[in-house]
Order: structure tokens, then sequence, then C-alpha cells
């Protein structure tokens, strides 16, 4: 959830900082692992001319004929745009002809999606319990609610959203889905609240938050594409320390932005094994986190992390 703000603003999280840790310089190609509506990206393209490349990639078109826009009102860069899973991105580099300098996956999505209740992303809107990010997917989160048994729907809720009440919530809605069908948002979190018991406090959540956290990974089986894609910077990293040609250059900086610690804790391990191996370097000791003024602005920033590295060793 990185690009809404007040009145449905679009703002790109941590935008100054990413330009900070990417560096852009010209002639360099980079690579929108997560494009969104193309905040990020038209902010890094002015930097890479005259000569460079942007390469989009997201699961969503109608959000990467967006982002293309975006780019493309910032001057004249190349763009290509690549419409799939993130883990596939970098053989579509390769068949473009392309090796990145620069890498970006923020693993939030856009407002573009979190407002329209037809995607059923949320449950701040009633619409269809979907949550699919490519609206050609197979598999719905009204699907899994659906078949999905009592005890594979719990385990589900703890692995994916991490729900410490997720045995009573999978009993609530195996009891509901035998009485009457659960095809809604608005169902579903009703479900959910009246299975958990309600807290208090400034730190409160809604009760379906985490519910609706983890259908949505399973949906689109986000934990898997980003092990995929953190496994092909590895061994991108081995071919750059061996001089074999890979999607990645000697040098390129890659970036991830997460939101969650099923997300950030994937990739803390896999940067500090490559740079413990020597086949990069930390550009970020620590995370990176929004600072008061975007919070004040963005309110979703607050549990942003960015995290980077250079591959190829120290610079």
């Amino acid at each position: 959830m990185s690009e809404l703000g007040p009145a449905g603003r679009h703002i790109p999280v941590l935008l100054a900082e990413v330009a900070r840790v990417l560096g852009p310089r010209a002639g360099e190609v980079y690579a929108d692992a997560t494009a969104g509506l193309g905040g990020h990206a038209a902010a890094i393209a002015p930097g890479l001319l005259p000569g460079g490349a942007v390469v989009l990639n997201d699961l969503d078109p109608g959000n990467l004929a967006r982002a293309g826009e975006a780019v493309r009102r910032g001057g004249d860069v190349r763009v290509e745009a690549v419409h799939g899973n993130f883990a596939d991105l970098p053989a579509a580099l390769l068949g473009h002809d392309l090796a990145a300098d620069l890498l970006l996956a923020d693993l939030g999505f856009a407002s573009s999606q979190v407002d329209d209740p037809a995607r059923g992303l949320s449950f701040r809107s009633d619409g269809p319990l979907d949550m699919r990010l490519d609206p050609g997917g197979a598999v719905t989160a009204a699907d899994l609610v659906r078949d999905m048994g009592e005890r594979e729907l719990a385990e589900t809720l703890w692995q994916m959203g991490e729900e410490r009440h997720a045995r009573r919530i999978a009993a609530k809605i195996a009891e509901r889905r035998a009485q009457t069908p659960i095809t809604t948002t608005g169902e579903l979190a009703r479900v959910v609240r009246a299975a958990v018991p309600s807290t208090r406090g400034p730190q409160r959540i809604d009760p379906a938050t985490r519910t609706f956290q983890a259908l949505r990974i399973a949906v689109n089986d986000e934990l898997g594409s980003l092990e995929a894609l953190l496994r092909r910077i590895g061994e991108a990293a081995e071919d750059i320390a061996s001089g074999t040609p890979a999607w990645l250059r000697p040098g390129a900086r890659a970036a991830f932005i997460t939101f969650h610690s099923l997300e950030d804790r994937p990739i803390k391990r896999a940067f500090r094994s490559l740079v413990g191996a020597g086949l990069a370097h930390a550009i970020t000791r620590k995370p990176i986190t929004a600072g008061d003024e975007e919070t004040g602005l963005n309110p979703r920033a607050r549990s942003a992390k960015l995290r980077a590295i250079r591959l190829g060793g120290p610079a």
C-alpha cells in the first residue's frame, strides 16, 4: 500500500531515499519490478538520460500502461513494458537484449488497486472477493475461501498473515460458508470480526486486516515470487563474480521496499548472505524508514522499509 496519500493522491513511498540509494546515471538501465502507477520510475528516468532505458514490470496491465505514460511524460527515455510476474523479469530483460544497472521492487500495491472495490483488496468498501493483482489470474480469494479445508485455511492465515486467531477465524469461515457462500469483502470482514475479540488502544487494527493480507498473498503467490526473484539476484551475483554476462550488470544496485516482516525477512537474509559471500556490498546497513513529514502525508509509509545492495562487492 505504498502509493496512496490524502484524497487518493499518488505518493510513491520513500521516493527521495530510493533515488539516493540507486543513484541513476546517464546511459543506465532501470528495471522496476513492480511499476505500479510509475511514480518511482518517473522520478528515476531523467537521471538515465541521455541513452538510458526504463523497463516496467507489473501484474496489472492497467497500471502498467499508466506507468508507461508517467515515465514518457518526463523525457525521451526508452521504455519497455513487461506484463507478468516479477519472478520472470530477468528472462524478459534478456529477451529485450538488456541488463539492468538498477532494480527496484516496491512490494506495496498501488492506490488504483486499493481504491477500486471491484478488485476486492480492501474491506473499506464492499466488493467481490477477488484480490487478484493480475485480473487475468485463475484463482480468486473467493475460490480459496470456498475450497480450502478448514485446517489448510487456518495454516494460510497463520503463515501468510501471522494471524494468531487463525484457527478461530477458519472455523467461523467454515461454519458460515456451510450456510451460504462468502463472495464479498464485506461478508468476509464481518465473519472475521465475529470470530476475533475486539481490541482497544491507539495501535488497534481492524480484525480483518491480517486475514485479507494472507488471502491476497496466497492468491498472488507473493512470497513464492519474492523468493524466486531473490534467487535470480543471487545467481546474477555469482555470474558477475565469475565474469559471466547476467541480467544484472556488475555494480548493479538492487533495492526492495517492504511493508511487513514476511517480505522483509527473506530479503534481509538473502542480502546478508550475498554480502557475507563477498558477492555484494550493503548500501543500507539498516533498513531506511519514512520520516515524520512523509508519514504525515502518507500514513501507509509508516511500515515501509527500504533495503539495498550493490552487486560485485564493495564499490
